[in-house]
């Protein structure tokens, strides 16, 4: 049976908007996508937002719902008191484009700065080998679908926009840490992270896993870890040795 609900939808652009009311009726099972598709189609057919697949897959409907990032397809009606206003807005710590539909091409900028991956040389008989738990531990961070809500509540650029050329952000040390636990991976990028990437701005809150809709534990999982092989390069006298030494090896004709 249908019930009616109160959106508070943001509408404008980058130079000015407002929230405008919609009252409109609710279907049992619904997700909020599809409630902002009924508004679009019967009282504000210019509404502006962006979606795909409808399955929590492609990361296109990132908004924030009630102040919290969210993918708005994988929203349920029934997580929301019907009596209360459910507020939309666009994710806040990216440039607006028009409505719930904002600017992300940040972070395809920064994921250009990746260095690639870097295999070894394949053994003796032309295959690679590697251990099931190293594939395993990497497998995580295959899930990402760049909904980049991570990006969104991160509070290094959320709060501070002047960061964002500076920090690759909790979506990119994903990334970077896929490359770095790939047991075939050579490339070295942790010198690239301290300096270059913001790694050491992150200060571990955990905001970003608690919003990630793939459930990887990006704190955990990818930011510590690099964190920890950082500290390890840099200041392990061991490993401080060990560099050395190879530095000084003469290479090979």
């Amino acid at each position: 049976m249908a019930s009616t609900v109160k959106f508070r939808i943001w509408r404008g652009d980058a130079i000015a908007g407002e929230f405008r009311e919609y009252d409109t009726p609710a279907e049992e099972g619904e997700v909020v996508l599809d409630v902002v598709h009924r508004i679009q189609a019967d009282q504000a057919n210019d509404l502006a937002v962006r979606w795909n697949c409808k399955a929590g897959k492609c990361g296109s409907c990132s908004a924030e719902v009630n102040g919290k990032p969210r993918l708005m397809c994988m929203t349920r009606m029934d997580l929301f008191d019907p009596q209360e206003p459910i507020t939309l807005s666009p994710m806040r710590t990216f440039p607006i484009i028009r409505d719930l539909v904002t600017d992300v091409s940040s972070n395809f900028e920064m994921a250009k700065r990746v260095p690639q991956f870097k295999p070894r040389p394949r053994d003796a008989d032309g295959t690679y080998r590697m251990k099931q738990a190293d594939i395993d531990r990497v497998q995580e961070f295959h899930k990402c679908i760049e909904c980049f809500l991570c990006q969104d509540v991160c509070h290094v650029t959320r709060d501070h926009d002047e960061n964002i050329p500076h920090f690759a952000g909790p979506r990119m040390f994903v990334r970077y840490a896929e490359l770095e636990m790939h047991p075939l991976d050579t490339n070295n990028r942790l010198d690239l992270l301290q300096d270059q990437m913001g790694l050491g701005m992150c200060n571990i809150t955990k905001c970003c896993s608690d919003v990630c809709p793939e459930g990887i534990q990006i704190t955990h999982n990818a930011i510590i870890p690099l964190k920890e092989r950082v500290v390890s390069q840099r200041y392990d006298p061991i490993v401080r040795i060990k560099r050395k030494i190879r530095a000084r090896r003469p290479h090979s004709p």
